[in-house]
C-alpha cells in the first residue's frame, strides 16, 4: 500500500543519508519519489456490544484489544500491542505510557474503565496478551482482524479496528459535549484531528 511504502522508503533513506556521509558518493534513492495515499475513512460501529459479543468467542486476544482501543482510545498497532502488565497501576485503574511509545510522543495517562478491567488477568510480567511473554508481531492484530472480517455477521464495508477508537471518541463526545476533552482524551495536539472523528 501507498502509506507501507512511503514507510519503508523513509526508513531507507535515513540509512542512505548515512551511508552518504560516510562517503557514499551514490544516492539509490534518487528518483524514488513517495505514493500519494488515499485517506481511509474508518466508519464507527452502531452495534459495538455485537461485534465485541462476535470477537468474545472468535479470539482472546483480538476482543481484548478492541476493547482497548474503545475504552481507553489507544492505538491497536502500537500503543494496544506493546502493552505489558508493568504499564498499569497496581489496581489496574491506569495505564501509563511514555512519550516514546505514544504516536504523539508526549507521555500519556488513561483510565481503564471497570468493563475492561473484568478481562484482564495478571499474568506475572510481560505482554498482557495470553501466550505471549513478549509483544506479538505487528501485523498480529491486523492478520486476526482479517480472518474475524471473513466470518462476522455483523461488520460494514470500511470497519476495521480503528473503527472502535473513532466509536469511543463519538461516545464521550455524546456524554461531555465538549471537544477539549476529547482532544485530551485522544492524546490528540490539535483540536481539528479530534474533529475529523466526529466528521
Amino acid at each position: 500500500s501507498g502509506v507501507s511504502y512511503n514507510t519503508i522508503r523513509k526508513h531507507i533513506k535515513v540509512l542512505v543519508n548515512e551511508a552518504k556521509r560516510l562517503g557514499m558518493k551514490a544516492n539509490p534513492m534518487k528518483g524514488i519519489k513517495p505514493r500519494k495515499s488515499k485517506a481511509r475513512l474508518n466508519r464507527p460501529f452502531d452495534n459495538v456490544g455485537a461485534i465485541l459479543g462476535e470477537l468474545e468467542t472468535f479470539n482472546k486476544n483480538l476482543h481484548l484489544c478492541c476493547l482497548l482501543t474503545y475504552g481507553c482510545l489507544l492505538r491497536p498497532h502500537r500503543e494496544i500491542r506493546e502493552l505489558h502488565w508493568e504499564d498499569f497501576s497496581e489496581n489496574l485503574r491506569e495505564i501509563k505510557l511514555s512519550g516514546n511509545r505514544t504516536k504523539s510522543g508526549k507521555n500519556r495517562i488513561v483510565p481503564v474503565p471497570s468493563y475492561i478491567r473484568e478481562y484482564l488477568k495478571i499474568g506475572g510480567s510481560g505482554s498482557i496478551f495470553e501466550g505471549f511473554s513478549e509483544p506479538p508481531g505487528y501485523n498480529y492484530f491486523k492478520t486476526l482482524w482479517g480472518r474475524f472480517r471473513k466470518i462476522s455477521v455483523s461488520l460494514k464495508e470500511d470497519q476495521t479496528l480503528y473503527s472502535f477508537r473513532h466509536s469511543g471518541a463519538i461516545e464521550i463526545f455524546k456524554r461531555t459535549g465538549s471537544i477539549i476533552k476529547l482532544q485530551k482524551a485522544m492524546g490528540h495536539s490539535s483540536i481539528n484531528v479530534s474533529l475529523t472523528y466526529l466528521r
